[in-house]
């Protein structure tokens, strides 16, 4: 009886205090749900799709709750998502954010920065983030999203400096948790973060790895990247893997492997044919695609894949 009385308690608060929440930017519709990981950490998983798909809610998000404040890592692709995050924090805690952690910087992680700083949030992203910032490719997503995200991406969004950029291995350690913020250097984007959460043992790892189905490759350094997830092959002690998109990774070697095997299939396969001096089209079409052709994402995304990883090939044999 005490059992049942205490859930149903608890569902009390937690529908007050979601009601309670102070809303400033047009409010999503979208399910989100934030799960369980472990003692101290749980996150939000997107959608598949594409960016503009389920109201922009198609990466994930993650929330460490310590004993004195909170730690969010990635802030999702609208300040209404974001709030909406939010919101479904204050069901379980009403502890200060202390800082949000950007894994990288594209617009699905963080046009809900905004909503963190303006509540005193410590912005923390990789170095190289302002080749980004400053670009007109950023101003021109922006541009496009506020277009095709409206109106949960509108003029008042904005693009976020960061408050402190990393740079290199740094060690967050306070009040019963520990984080390892490891600088990766250009990899997914023009500059990647992953972070270990002790004693939790939780590698959070932003979009150098995608669960379950085949990357967005786009302008990444595509060696760069490989060499990254041969490096995190060989890491120990993780018990559960949150990638920037897809289910969370109760097998953190395999969600590793299948990204790392995808990313060095498509460099050795294109790789043959740039040595030949074969158009994209031919080598294309010569490669055998069923190791990955029934992975989700596969039909909208792959050749998209090869063609930024041809381009690339052939930037590499140039400048050897």
């Amino acid at each position: 009886m005490r059992y049942y009385l205490s859930v149903f308690l608890l569902g009390i608060s937690a529908f007050i205090h979601a009601a309670a929440f102070e809303y400033k930017y047009p409010r999503s519709s979208v399910e989100m749900v934030l799960k369980k990981v472990s003692k101290h950490v749980y996150f939000v998983q997107g959608a598949r799709g594409i960016a503009t798909d389920n109201q922009g809610f198609i990466s994930n998000a993650t929330v460490v709750i310590d004993d004195k404040g909170i730690t969010v890592i990635d802030a999702l692709g609208s300040p209404s998502l974001a709030e909406q995050l939010l919101s479904q924090v204050r069901t379980i805690s009403d502890l200060h954010i202390k800082r949000i952690i950007s894994t990288h910087y594209h617009a699905d992680h963080i046009y809900g920065l905004q909503v963190f700083e303006e509540r005193g949030a410590k912005v923390l992203a990789p170095y190289g983030v302002h080749e980004y910032l400053n670009s007109e490719a950023a101003a021109n997503r922006l541009e496009e999203r506020r277009f095709s995200l409206e109106p949960w991406v509108s003029e008042t969004t904005r693009l976020v400096e960061p408050d402190e950029l990393i740079d290199k291995p740094t060690i967050i350690e306070e009040d019963g948790i520990k984080l390892t913020i490891n600088y990766l250097g250009k990899s997914h984007s023009e500059a990647d973060l992953t972070v270990f959460i002790e004693p939790d043992n939780v590698f959070v790892t932003g979009d150098v790895i995608f669960e379950g189905r085949i990357p967005f490759v786009g302008d990444s350094d595509s060696k760069a990247w490989l060499n990254t997830l041969n490096d995190m092959a060989g890491k120990k002690g993780i018990e559960a893997l949150i990638p920037g998109h897809g289910g969370l990774a109760g097998d953190p070697e395999k969600a590793i492997t299948l990204t790392r095997d995808y990313l060095a299939y498509l460099r050795k396969q294109l790789g043959s044919g740039v040595e030949e001096m074969m158009s994209f089209a031919e080598v294309y079409e010569s490669i055998d695609w069923s190791p990955f052709e029934k992975l989700p994402a596969f039909h909208a995304g792959n050749r998209i894949n090869a063609y930024q990883v041809f381009l690339s090939l052939e930037k590499e044999m140039l400048e050897e």
